[in-house]
């Protein structure tokens, strides 16, 4: 049977953290029966954690901190451009089911995603991606190539539209400078008030156990770690060194109720090579975390961190609008 024996490190990084900002628009052709699906909708992606949401009425914050931290200004303003970019897109998605001689009776969907990634180097997080780009019906129809600050598309219809684009050199050099500059500014901005948020809240609950496995000379060692934040990372390690992922089964990060995380790893190994694999957590906020199995008569359980005696402080075609901003 087995027992858990945890230590805690400080550990330098060992991949570049990176953070996003990312906004995601959607417009339908036309209204659909389904609750809680909008005609359009708008949401704010920080580290892929929804931060706003707008719905037809209001662009309204889905986290407490953004609540707290934004004063009724920034939410007055970001529900008008909500609805200057809603009119925009039900005027687009028209265009181009005609241009695309699609039906009206179908239904279509109009997709923007823009926003920014940083990397940390050194003590500063540094840009290091900007992304704008459009999709209909899931396919990719035209986006900006930051590198060289104009348009690009493989879809023939969408060839006018980049010719137009392109021909206004504002709007270029707009797009750029949002995505290097402003996003990165807003970026930066959300993440203080989150990271200012996470210090307060409960460091996760990790477990970790092993059950006999098909093979009767091997273990099943699975690492589980709950009530997390999705930038949170769990791995598996023999000898201190991470296991490559394709040896690793894992369920994937999944949503809990409460708007955190949870992940479970699993991986065959040698009965008689337990004490060579540990769990290994990590988080910019926290201390990194280890967790190894050891014998003992009390039989198979799962422990957490907590409780220990440690204390942690812890988004024709040719007549497509330009891009509204």
């Amino acid at each position: 049977m087995y027992k858990i024996s945890i230590t805690f490190h400080w550990f330098g990084k060992f991949t570049a953290e990176k953070c996003s900002l990312y906004y995601i628009y959607t417009a339908l052709s036309k209204p659909v029966d389904l609750p809680g699906i909008y005609q359009f909708s708008a949401m704010g992606l920080l580290d892929d954690r929804q931060i706003d949401y707008y719905n037809k009425q209001r662009k309204i914050p889905k986290q407490l901190w953004m609540k707290e931290k934004l004063y009724e200004d920034y939410w007055e303003e970001g529900t008008q451009s909500r609805k200057s970019k809603e009119q925009w897109f039900n005027v687009n998605i028209d265009i181009l089911m005609k241009c695309m001689r699609h039906r009206e009776s179908d239904l279509h969907v109009l997709q923007w995603r823009h926003g920014c990634e940083v990397e940390q180097q050194r003590s500063e997080l540094a840009f290091s991606k900007g992304i704008s780009e459009y999709a209909y019906d899931g396919e990719d129809f035209i986006s900006f190539d930051i590198a060289v600050s104009q348009w690009v598309t493989l879809v023939e219809a969408a060839l006018p539209t980049k010719r137009k684009w392109d021909s206004v050199l504002i709007l270029n050099q707009y797009t750029k400078g949002y995505l290097e500059k402003e996003c990165v500014d807003w970026l930066n901005k959300f993440r203080e008030y989150a990271d200012e948020e996470l210090r307060k809240a409960s460091p996760p609950d990790v477990h970790v156990f092993a059950r006999k496995s098909s093979d009767e000379t091997k273990l099943k060692l699975t690492c589980m770690a709950t009530g997390f934040y999705a930038k949170d990372m769990m791995t598996i390690r023999k000898y201190c060194t991470f296991l490559p992922e394709d040896e690793v089964e894992s369920t994937g990060i999944r949503p809990n109720h409460d708007g955190t995380f949870q992940l479970r790893k699993s991986v065959e190994i040698q009965e008689n090579e337990k004490a060579e694999y540990d769990c290994f957590v990590s988080h910019r906020n926290f201390k990194s975390i280890i967790i190894k199995l050891g014998r003992c008569s009390m039989g198979l359980r799962s422990g957490e961190f907590l409780g220990q005696g440690n204390t942690l402080n812890f988004s024709s075609c040719e007549d497509f609008l330009l891009p509204t901003t």
